[in-house]
């Protein structure tokens, strides 16, 4: 008997899902546990499963279309079997086309044509028989709504391969490859270095060499006025004067295969990809291969033409003492905001507009904190950090004071009963917030070692957008600036988030006496639609306390 497949909840989160990628096709026998479909939900892209055996009578939503959580995507059953009471008895589910139908269907349909239509509809050509993919700006990280191509990798006419990487793209989090996913000529570029696509729009097509694209471009938008797209005949004869290019000019390494980071690393330390060997799939140059790269003798006629400004203060030194006339010239650079940017832009300056803050700053004498540590990474198994210390006992000093670790959700108020400090890491192109998860249960090594990893991860751009969602609680470290004290805006939608200045050695009044001390300031930003002042100022007390005594964080 013939069962519905309905698009399942992959996150919490989700309300609907795109459909990346069909793997079966309508007719295809298809076994419990085999990969029906690529499903992009508000957190990643995942492999959708079967969980019974049949053949795929029905696939209702085409690849790169939405659909909410619950809707018809599927019917599998017997070949041959009538599903369709199962599509009415699915109501809206089923309202939307299916994106494939067996052929035998296709005279029925004509027959059910609107009577209204003035002219005769073009016939519809099967997209399925295309021998070509449509490349879709993929959704990178949970709060993305465009990106950005900081590069093309190759160029219309070239022959790609499934595991190459396509493009670098530049989200709200940070720079991404995209990979096509499929071996063939690329066909089609839709979007120009430089400019941005909304998720879900076509940016390339990937296909046999010689295909007609123009139904792929009909069904999926249509194409920018400025889009690259050539007849095979100028397909080949690009891809020849590419091929020409390259071999005249040695000093270009814009064609070579090479991960983004990769390519920065490079640039940095003046290296010519050319030059390098690459140790991935196909060449490909990584990191590993820049940072082993020996330069070769080249270089040696360096010094050469260094020679020849030297003599410059020589001569110089011979002109009469005068006092020049300098005059200036007014010049300034410019760059385009980069989608991190951007989103740093829009929330920071929604909390700020939107959220009441106020201020309550505390000065905590950090002696005992500074002996307890240095007894404890003697006996550690990771050296821990004032920074450490103060995650830890914003975490315990959380579970008692439930309000600081709440949410303003409009017509509610959430109060977290888990705890997740969220730990802000800067970055070149802005601020990311790796989040420690019920860092209340972990011990101070624990979460020295998480850290330090996500902040790796944050500065190379490999945190994953798992790795920076769910805070109930935000903390911002500047002490290793030397900064005396600051204020930080929250989080949203946490309720408070702390900034915590350097520890001071400045003399402080102890017993009557003054004595050299160590003081470190923290700055409390909460939002006055869930924190009152007496409940921020409780619980810098109880901060204090932990990090005065840091015995406590052990109880």
């Amino acid at each position: 008997m013939a069962e519905v497949v309905k698009m399942p909840k992959m996150s919490d989160t989700m309300t609907e899902g795109v459909l990346a990628k069909w793997h079966k096709k309508v007719g295809d026998k298809v076994k419990s546990g085999d990969v029906l479909a690529e499903i992009e939900t508000d957190k990643a892209t995942m492999d959708f499963e079967s969980y019974q055996d049949g053949t795929l009578l029905y696939i209702g939503i085409q690849e790169g279309a939405a659909a909410p959580v619950d809707s018809v995507i599927a019917i599998l059953g017997k070949e041959g079997e009538d599903y369709k009471s199962l599509l009415d008895q699915a109501g809206s589910g089923a309202a939307a086309k299916p994106a494939e139908e067996p052929a035998k269907e296709a005279a029925p349909a004509a027959d059910k044509a609107p009577a209204a239509t003035t002219a005769p509809a073009a016939p519809k050509v099967d997209l399925s028989s295309i021998p070509a993919t449509v490349i879709r700006m993929p959704l990178l990280s949970d709060t993305m709504t465009e990106g950005t191509i900081e590069k093309w990798n190759f160029k219309v006419g070239d022959k790609v391969k499934a595991d190459d990487s396509l493009a670098d793209v530049a989200t709200d989090k940070a720079t991404m490859e995209v990979v096509g996913y499929e071996a063939g000529t690329l066909l089609y570029i839709g979007v120009k270095e430089g400019e941005a696509a909304k998720v879900n729009d076509i940016i390339a097509i990937v296909g046999k060499e010689g295909t007609d694209i123009t139904p792929l471009l009909q069904d999926g938008g249509s194409a920018p006025a400025a889009a690259e797209a050539a007849p095979a005949a100028e397909t080949k004869a690009e891809a020849t004067a590419t091929a020409t290019a390259t071999e005249a000019s040695n000093t270009d390494d814009s064609r070579v295969k090479a991960s983004p980071l990769a390519r920065k690393i490079a640039k940095d330390k003046g290296i010519n990809l050319n030059d390098v060997k690459g140790s991935a799939e196909g060449g490909r140059i990584i990191k590993k291969d820049v940072e082993e790269y020996t330069p070769s003798a080249k270089p040696a006629a360096a010094p050469v033409t260094e020679a020849a400004p030297a003599a410059a203060p020589a001569a110089a030194a011979k002109a009469p003492i005068v006092l020049p006339t300098f005059t200036g010239e007014e010049k300034f650079s410019e760059r385009p905001v980069t989608q991190m940017r951007k989103a740093i832009s829009r929330r920071l300056s929604e909390s700020l507009f939107t959220a009441p803050h106020f201020y309550v700053t505390m000065t905590i004498d950090m002696d005992q904190a500074i002996v307890a540590r240095t007894r404890m990474n003697e006996i550690a198994p990771v050296k821990i950090s004032f920074n450490d210390f103060v995650v830890k006992a914003c975490a315990v000093a959380l579970r008692q004071h439930p309000a600081i670790n709440s949410s303003f959700l409009g017509d509610k108020i959430r109060t977290n009963e888990h705890v997740h400090v969220g730990v802000a890491v800067a970055v070149d192109e802005g601020l990311l917030v790796p989040v420690i998860k019920f860092a209340d249960g972990k011990s101070l090594s624990h979460i020295s070692v998480e850290v330090k990893e996500f902040a790796g991860k944050a500065k190379s751009k490999k945190l994953q957008p798992n790795e920076m969602e769910g805070s109930t609680f935000t903390i911002s470290n500047l002490g290793m600036f030397g900064v005396d004290e600051f204020t930080a805006i929250i989080n949203t939608p946490n309720a408070c988030i702390l900034a915590v200045s350097g520890i001071q050695a400045v003399p402080v009044v102890k017993n009557g006496a003054v004595v050299p001390g160590n003081i470190m300031k923290v700055t409390l930003s909460a939002d006055h639609r869930v924190v009152d002042g007496a409940t921020a100022a409780a619980f810098l007390q109880t901060l204090k306390q932990l990090l005065e005594e840091p015995v406590r964080l052990l109880i």
